[in-house]
């Protein structure tokens, strides 16, 4: 008994595509039948009443039957461009999707109302949002989104392009307002995948889907700006000092190590003295150099000791 059951259900799912492009193909065929019986009576009852109107006359009857046919025809016609599909209904009900072409509408009995398909650009009016860290900042942000269904985007929701406006400027200030001001400043990158993640699962029960969100400009208190920039400048004072300190540290650790070297030979401090006098008497000045000897200024502080003594 299970096996045939389950048998039977699987014969049941096979036949399901079956029979809904039956149903599909019997629907075409009858919105095709219903389009030629109306525009039939569209043309055969004009004919007839103008036809008793003029007393028998067909000639007439046939000109005024054409003329109303063509004016019919063109009141009908509705072009769909390439990046627009057209949500039809006749007698107010959803009838499809049309696609790109040239359409003819029945008037009265169907309406047609086109949706474009391309990204469209929601730019966000500066609004003030009261950060986490309690700082007012004023932020304008930018949203793109498309249209992927027309029958949800039309059916689901009475305008999607309001409706999509609304619900990204509530989410720009709720998600806003739970990062503080440096995260702001920082991590825009963070902050705009999160609204974007937010938007994008509101809208897609209307048919929408968002494919950027940017938060385009931030605008900081002038207080705020003028304390910022008092951190910023004792920030670079401070860098400034530091790498002065640290130049002078490494110049005497090297001046250091130069001393060192050159009291382990006695006469690196003559070749010494020798350059340093080359290099002033390179320059035309009048000054006057007495080489002194180091040794002697060495035996100075050994004769005051002795002095002192006796």
């Amino acid at each position: 008994m299970h096996y045939i059951s389950a048998r039977n259900s699987r014969e049941k799912c096979d036949e399901m595509p079956i029979f809904i492009s039956i149903s599909s193909e019997l629907k075409l065929i009858a919105m095709t039948f219903f389009g030629i019986v109306g525009l039939i009576l569209f043309i055969v009852v004009p004919l007839v009443v103008v036809f008793f109107m003029t007393g028998g006359q067909l000639l007439p009857a046939i000109i005024v039957t054409a003329v109303f046919g063509i004016v019919f025809l063109l009141a009908g016609l509705r072009v769909i461009f390439q990046y627009e599909r057209g949500v039809l209904f006749r007698l107010g009900k959803f009838a499809g999707i049309i696609n790109p072409g040239l359409v003819l509408v029945f008037p009265i009995v169907e309406e047609l109302r086109k949706v474009p398909l391309r990204v469209v650009v929601a730019d966000a009016p500066p609004q003030e949002i009261i950060t986490r860290d309690n700082i007012p900042l004023i932020i304008n942000a930018v949203a793109y989104y498309k249209v992927n269904d027309p029958e949800k985007a039309i059916l689901e929701v009475e305008n999607y392009q309001a409706a999509t406006f609304q619900i990204a400027q509530t989410t720009i200030r709720s998600i806003v307002g739970q990062h503080e001001m440096d995260e702001v400043l920082t991590h825009r990158d963070k902050i705009n995948a999160q609204l974007k993640a937010i938007i994008d699962k509101d809208t897609d029960q209307w048919g929408i889907s968002i494919v950027m969100v940017e938060l385009k400009d931030v605008e900081l208190p002038q207080n705020l700006k003028r304390a910022m920039a008092k951190q910023a400048e004792a920030e670079r004072e401070r860098r400034a000092r530091v790498i002065l300190a640290t130049g002078e540290l490494e110049a005497s650790e090297k001046l250091k190590q130069a001393g060192e070297m050159v009291s382990q030979s006695g006469g690196a401090m003559q070749l010494r003295l020798l350059q340093t006098l080359q290099e002033v008497s390179v320059e035309k000045n009048s000054t006057i150099i007495f080489p002194l000897p180091i040794e002697l200024l060495n035996l100075i502080p050994d004769l005051t000791k002795r002095i002192h003594k006796e």
